[in-house]
């Protein structure tokens, strides 16, 4: 892959975004972002992922040269592509944490969006700025950010395509955590590890059930953990975590992963 590098070590992987200067998302490196998700989810030698995209800016956004001029039509292709790409992020059956420097904007928010928690540079700056171009969110803005922040928080923010703070991102709930600028890969690296070790059936089924039940209806969403809480009894993470837990008490397993 020309733009992304792919790290795997100690069981986490790290997604690096390398376009300099700022990670202008261009369709190449969309492409090579679902690659990479998928390689992740499928490696046995992967537990969790960090996406990065290095000392200086997240992504800035989209590249807006290859997009200008381009019609309606021609979007309906380009737009799926895109889609497909964050999708396949937050389709990634482990843990993902975003470590956020600099700008991430617009596709970059969106992709950032994408992962399970975020950690920010407490100099970092996010946000839908697509309506000052005179377009919308077209990576999942308009549907994952009010689901996160809620539906009026998310409006403002698409609405007037304003750059928030990384204290106000954290106020609302866009961000998880901040941290000096120098410390947010070592931070999301250290949140990734704790899981190298961890039960991948059940980390994994935690997920899916999250995601799908805020999906549907809370009664929906009730019967999909009831129906995955009892599944993972038939595995031997089950068996073992609980073994441990009487002998020794909670957080000493040696889980195997099955």
């Amino acid at each position: 892959m020309e733009f992304i590098e792919l790290l795997v070590a100690d069981q986490v992987a790290t997604i690096k975004l390398a376009r300099p200067p700022v990670n202008a998302l261009n369709f190449q490196m969309q492409a090579e972002i679902k690659a990479a998700a998928q390689e992740c989810d499928r490696r046995d030698d992967v537990r969790a992922v960090v996406i990065y995209g290095g000392e200086k800016a997240f992504a800035a956004g989209a590249d807006i040269k290859e997009m200008e001029g381009l019609s309606s039509e021609e979007m309906v292709e380009r737009g799926t592509a895109i889609e497909d790409s964050f999708s396949s992020v937050a389709k990634i059956t482990k843990p993902v944490v975003a470590a956020i420097t600099g700008y991430a904007l617009g596709g970059g928010c969106e992709l950032a969006l994408c992962a399970d928690l975020r950690i920010s540079a407490d100099n970092a700056r996010m946000g839908q700025p697509e309506i000052l171009l005179g377009i919308i969110p077209g990576g999942g803005g308009t549907q994952r950010l009010p689901r996160l922040v809620g539906p009026s928080i998310a409006k403002d923010l698409i609405y007037t395509g304003r750059i928030v703070t990384a204290e106000e991102a954290l106020a609302i709930g866009l961000v998880n955590q901040l941290v000096p600028a120098a410390e947010v890969y070592s931070t999301a690296l250290a949140w990734a590890k704790q899981f190298s070790a961890g039960p991948k059936v059940a980390l994994a089924t935690a997920k899916e059930a999250i995601d799908r039940g805020l999906a549907t209806s809370l009664e929906a969403g009730l019967e999909i953990e009831a129906r995955y809480f009892a599944a993972l009894f038939d595995t031997e993470d089950r068996t073992i975590g609980m073994t441990s837990f009487r002998a020794e008490g909670p957080g000493k397993a040696k889980f195997v992963g099955r």
